[in-house]
């Protein structure tokens, strides 16, 4: 058996004498945490990850960005299954990489566009979730603008449909904080150790709370600095450092994460204005000489140009892995959707 950086690829068991446009991706028996997969219904949050899901699910990541950036025809892993977004916010990267990992894997996608659905006439999350197993639906990417709608949906379909939650209100966006991982470690870097500041407005930022959960699970130590306003005292409790000002937050970080400001906070007076928050926690080339001299940048996107972060440096390959991490979310829903929906009895009683 191939080790998990490598691709196998072979013929679909119902036309072995076809060409390889059928392929399934072959994985290694000693996946540490393939098992746990097999049993997991959902991917809610960050929180209820093991270090061995993680380290699979990277794995697996890898294997599916090599099919990804060599073009490969789509597997036909999940060519019997269906994948309704479901999306109450507007988003453009999160649902267009689901969609193109979901269309990978050979699985078939339904958009569904709120605006013109039932849900836009008073529909309930109950009603839109019974109406998606009524249609045959295998799986439900939500965004949704309140916390806990994913868990809510997830207790309503129970083991019917498997729940992926693409950002809910304030509290988690765990596809993005595995991107983000996979990203970093593909900088050579070992996590464990490793300072890795998150700026900007903590409190409402779920992709913050998703980091948090999953790099301290790694062993990365987490400091956090924003406007005392967007920064909750509460994180000292879990191990994370929080500083007011933004220099000894990345002074030495391997890693700094730029959260995206909600323009909406300068009206709700939690912040002065834009310009002080510039002023403040912009980050820049002379700022980031601080930071250990490998440092990388991120960002979660879409960028507020030359608020949280100025151009020259979110354009500066050498610097930031923002254009990484959108490669890399089709990789890493690949995996994600991969692990929760494969079933290889399915493959066998093809």
């Amino acid at each position: 058996m191939s080790d998990a950086s490598s691709l196998a690829v072979e013929p679909s068991s119902k036309n072995r004498m076809s060409d390889d446009k059928d392929t399934n991706l072959i994985l290694p028996d000693n996946l540490p945490g393939l098992s746990a997969w097999k049993k997991r219904r959902h991917l809610l949050d960050t929180k209820d990850l093991t270090v061995d899901e993680v380290e699979t699910l990277i794995a697996v990541a890898k294997l599916c960005k090599d099919i990804h950036s060599k073009g490969r025809a789509p597997l036909t892993v999940l060519s019997h299954k269906v994948v309704a977004n479901l999306f109450y916010e507007n988003s453009t990267r999160t649902r267009s990489s689901f969609e193109l990992a979901a269309r990978k894997l050979g699985a078939s996608v339904l958009n569904l566009d709120i605006r013109m659905s039932s849900v836009a006439k008073g529909e309930t999350i109950e009603d839109t979730a019974r109406t998606l197993v009524s249609m045959g639906v295998d799986a439900v990417v939500q965004r949704h603008s309140s916390s806990g709608s994913a868990h809510k949906l997830a207790e309503l379909l129970q083991d019917e449909v498997h729940v992926l939650n693409a950002g809910d209100g304030w509290n988690a966006h765990p596809t993005q904080a595995l991107l983000d991982l996979f990203s970093m470690q593909e900088t050579g870097k070992t996590i464990k150790g490793r300072k890795v500041a998150i700026i900007g407005d903590i409190t409402h930022s779920r992709v913050a709370r998703s980091n948090i959960w999953l790099l301290q699970k790694l062993g990365a130590d987490i400091h956090v600095a924003g406007p005392p306003t967007l920064v909750p005292v509460e994180l000292d409790a879990f191990g994370v450092t929080v500083h007011e000002k933004l220099e000894p937050a990345i002074k030495d970080a391997d890693f700094v994460i730029a959260l995206r400001l909600q323009l909406e906070r300068q009206d709700e007076g939690l912040i002065p204005s834009i310009g002080e928050y510039k002023r403040l926690y912009r980050l820049d080339h002379q700022r980031i000489k601080s930071c250990k001299p490998e440092v990388r940048i991120l960002h979660p996107g879409p960028v507020n140009r030359g608020i949280e972060i100025t151009d020259d440096l979110v354009d500066d390959s050498k610097v930031s892995l923002v254009n990484l991490q959108v490669a890399n979310g089709i990789a890493v829903r690949m995996a994600v959707l991969y692990l929760l929906m494969f079933d290889d009895t399915d493959e066998k009683n093809t």
